[in-house]
């Protein structure tokens, strides 16, 4: 059996390297600053007002809520047939709790993949 931390880990590193963008350097900085600031974002504003704030992103920087959607759902932590923008504005205190904390738990190793895999620097830490 495997911790939720290997879950993570095995389906976000599957999402983050297929997202190569054909090389395209400026593609891949895009997509690993907003693994970088999602959870700064969450933690800030909250987890409904931060998914809001991405898919309003256009292209690339949106690409993230669809990948954290797949990760979620992989990993059990989000139903098959949810949306997670919509699961997000609609639950209960304690689901919406623990669904932030799934989200930033997946976001950490998104952001890690996208520093080794995307080969994108810091953002500034």
């Amino acid at each position: 059996m495997q911790t939720r931390e290997q879950r993570y880990a095995t389906a976000v590193y599957s999402r983050v390297k297929a997202r190569t963008y054909d090389g395209d350097q400026e593609k891949r900085n895009k997509y690993g600053a907003m693994a970088h600031k999602l959870p700064v974002l969450i933690r800030s504003a909250g987890l409904a007002q931060a998914l809001a704030f991405v898919d309003t992103r256009k292209d690339v920087q949106k690409d993230i809520l669809c990948d954290l959607e797949i990760v979620l759902r992989e990993t059990g932590c989000l139903a098959q047939d949810q949306q997670l923008l919509a699961r997000s504005r609609q639950a209960e205190i304690g689901e919406y709790m623990l669904l932030t904390e799934h989200s930033l738990a997946a976001l950490l190793w998104f952001k890690r993949f996208a520093q080794s895999l995307l080969e994108v620097e810091g953002m500034g830490e």
